[in-house]
């Protein structure tokens, strides 16, 4: 997904001279890295300095180019937080906050380089969208769309561990804010975001065998939510389970339980996170994700 954003943001950058990306202390790789070759007039690397990274990157928006600011996500949003509320969404300007590893992606670096609160405190900004692909061919749609975009800035969360292609036979197309049917079904419907849909897709394929009838959204865009969309998922299911990699606090799951009552939903429904809690363990990514019940066999077990 990482080197898909890349070749997405190089080829972009051909054609328009106002993309730039700002980093932080991040060694480019792939296209990333070809782009500062080819272009580097628009590539700066501010060392660990991500306040500044930010503050360039506002600067440059107000001159009217479309800056990147780009890194690790516990460093591009925790570190310079108070500057993209001040500098960005304040000013409500085009900058795409691109975070690398959401969740527990950098599971051997430890919890220094855990985003586990990541999309709880971008949805918390206003005037922030927030952008989750789930796979390769969603990332570069939604790369393509921030490199055009005016309506004010981004966070965009990217997996970075070779994710497989998910979308390319999906019942509908990518569009911003839209909750996206990746395939129709009667009785379960399961929404994730991001790479856990890997995850969420296995355990699809467990229920399929089981005689269920399963539809899978991919709620890309978790803010601006849409809201319709999630309606309709909870009015048209008998069951909905909702699946993230990211603390429960603030999370997805917590806001369809929200419009659920809201609207009075008869669903049974089921959501799974990250525990609100750091674990002290050392692992893979799957390892890491277990320990915190995000396993296809756990989720299958709590929704029985």
């Amino acid at each position: 997904m990482r080197n898909t954003f890349a070749d997405t943001f190089y080829e972009a950058g051909k054609h328009d001279r106002r993309l730039a990306v700002v980093v932080a202390d991040i060694s480019p790789a792939g296209s990333i890295a070809k782009f500062r070759e080819d272009f580097p007039d628009r590539f700066i690397n501010t060392g660990v300095a991500e306040q500044v990274m930010i503050g360039l990157a506002a600067g440059m928006a107000q001159r009217g180019m479309r800056p990147f600011a780009y890194t690790i996500a516990t460093f591009t949003l925790f570190r310079p937080y108070e500057m993209i509320r001040d500098d960005l969404c304040y000013q409500n300007l085009p900058v795409t906050v691109v975070g690398i590893g959401g969740g527990v992606t950098y599971s051997t670096l430890g919890a220094t380089h855990h985003a586990q609160e990541d999309i709880a405190l971008a949805c918390g900004l206003p005037n922030m969208a927030v952008i989750a692909p789930c796979d390769p061919l969603e990332a570069k749609a939604a790369t393509l769309w921030c490199t055009t975009q005016t309506r004010g800035p981004v966070y965009l969360r990217l997996a970075k561990a070779g994710e497989p292609v998910l979308t390319e036979t999906a019942a509908e197309p990518w569009e911003f804010g839209k909750l996206r049917t990746l395939q129709r079904g009667r009785d379960v419907a399961i929404i994730a975001y991001g790479p856990i849909m890997k995850m969420a897709m296995e355990v699809a394929r467990n229920l399929e065998a089981s005689g269920k009838s399963v539809s899978v959204f991919s709620c890309h865009t978790v803010k601006p939510l849409d809201r319709p969309g999630i309606e309709a998922a909870l009015r048209d299911h008998a069951q909905v389970v909702v699946i993230e990699e990211t603390a429960p606090n603030g999370a997805l799951g917590m806001q369809v339980k929200a419009i659920a009552w809201e609207i009075r939903a008869g669903c049974r429904l089921d959501t799974f996170a990250l525990d609100d809690a750091f674990h002290h363990v050392y692992g893979s990514h799957d390892e890491l994700l277990a320990v915190h019940g995000l396993s296809a066999s756990a989720i299958l077990a709590g929704i029985a």
